[in-house]
């Protein structure tokens, strides 16, 4: 028996996340969808049309799994049942709700990564609130900070750091080599996944991995892609003005979807703002985009420049400079992946 995670039915509603990504990479709560079947059934995880055969159980990969509800999900898939939405079992049937469900998706991670195994110590230098809802991993790093896990669990993982004066309400997780910089406000439900930089005030927010917000500012009601940054100041609306319900421009065409009365920003991998950006509510950014003037609009296409169209080789440099800060390369099947994504963007 082997899982398949098929994503031909819900790639294109989950624009831009799965542009650059099989949607079972999508992160919620602390774990991908790929991850959280990998650890629930010991199982390889196959999303390769190649891999599938008469043996194969065939989900659909923005079903979201957690322990109380994955053997449901697979005897359903087994029993060729659709699997509908129910109080324990979530589906991403559009981006923003990422955010939306991250609250349910971070208890249930957490109860899955810490059950039966012991937290490091905590420095008796920090203020804890349900220090039994804590968990540290290996070489994290955790001083001078106050953390609330009364409202929902606190995961730190291996070797990130938060510095002295962060101020964290679960529930909350950082993944392995993240940072909190000083006096970082975080309200839950947030996910800074691996190797993510956070700072300002960020509130109910998901960062794939390798992102920075590391600067005051708010980011509220959000997702960030891979390799995205924000500069200094910038901040995001999660609330009309009015109250009302909020709703994304979901294509160039301009069709637009209600999204409730709190949804912030959604940026797509490899995009940038510059300082003192504001994104309006309800505002979608592609992928590879640098942005800079104070409110760009609702909608901004891949490889957006300003207003004009990002040259694909300066793309490319681009992205590597910003690679090296964290000691990476780019690779050449990313390379070609942007490359096509390009050209089929004229």
């Amino acid at each position: 028996m082997n899982i398949f995670l098929d994503d031909s039915a819900c790639r294109q509603s989950l624009y831009p996340f799965t542009l650059t990504r099989h949607t079972s990479d999508i992160r919620i709560g602390i774990l991908t969808i790929r991850e959280k079947w990998e650890r629930l059934t010991g199982l390889k995880i196959f999303t390769d049309n190649a891999d599938l055969n008469d043996e194969s159980i065939v989900i659909p990969s923005n079903v979201i799994p957690a322990k109380s509800n994955f053997e449901a999900i697979i005897q359903a898939a087994k029993d060729s049942i659709a699997i509908a939405e129910a109080t324990e079992i979530k589906i991403l049937h559009q981006p923003w709700f990422i955010f939306q469900y991250n609250d349910w998706a971070l208890r249930n991670d957490f109860e899955l990564l810490t059950a039966g195994r012991e937290s490091q110590p905590l420095s008796s230098t920090n203020q804890l609130i349900s220090p039994e809802n804590i968990f540290l991993e290996e070489g994290a790093m955790v001083e001078y900070c106050i953390l609330n896990a009364a409202a929902g669990p606190i995961y730190i993982g291996k070797k990130a750091q938060l510095m002295e004066g962060c101020l964290v309400r679960g529930p909350f997780s950082i993944g392995e080599q993240g940072v909190l910089k000083m006096g970082t406000k975080i309200y839950g439900a947030t996910t800074l996944g691996p190797y993510c930089v956070g700072g300002g005030e960020i509130k109910n927010s998901v960062m794939f991995a390798n992102s920075n917000k590391a600067h005051d500012g708010y980011l509220g009601d959000s997702v960030l892609g891979e390799w995205c940054n924000l500069g200094a100041g910038t901040s995001n609306s999660n609330v009309k003005n009015t109250g009302g319900d909020v709703k994304y421009i979901t294509d160039e065409n301009m069709n637009s979807v209600s999204a409730g009365n709190k949804a912030g920003l959604l940026m797509g991998d490899y995009s940038r703002a510059a300082i003192n950006t504001s994104f309006n509510t309800g505002t979608i950014i592609g992928v590879c985009c640098n942005i800079f003037g104070t409110s760009p609009g609702k909608f901004v296409n891949n490889f957006s420049w300003g207003h004009e169209r990002y040259i694909f080789e300066k793309v490319i440099s681009d992205i590597a400079n910003w690679k090296k800060m964290k000691g990476r390369e780019i690779k050449e099947e990313e390379i070609d992946r942007l490359r096509n994504i390009y050209n089929n963007n004229q």
